[in-house]
């Protein structure tokens, strides 16, 4: 059984914090990630889209600091579409 006195060193194991400028510049440009997103959400990351019946997934292919780049109703076309622009999709989670 492992027991710990108060003064035994803790080691911190907090996870290092990217800020947005470090995430914009990973992979130089060359990481997307695609996102499932409801119907519901277009407007707000697509104001320019039509407007969509509620209650419908579709996946949007965003640039590695979050800008949104496409809008398709398949994560596989999504996919493509990165490919298409030379970026490397990768998994979050």
């Amino acid at each position: 059984m492992n027991t710990f006195k108060s003064n035994d060193k803790m080691t911190d194991t907090t996870s290092p914090v990217i800020t947005q400028d470090a995430l914009a510049h990973l992979g130089d440009g060359r990481l997307a990630y695609v996102k499932a997103i409801r119907s519901e959400d277009v407007a707000t990351m697509f104001p320019q889209a039509p407007e969509i019946e509620p209650g419908i997934e579709l996946f949007a292919l965003h640039a590695a600091d979050g800008t949104p780049i496409m809008l398709t109703d398949t994560r596989e076309a999504a996919l493509a579409n990165a490919w298409s622009q030379e970026l490397e999709a990768v998994s979050v989670h």
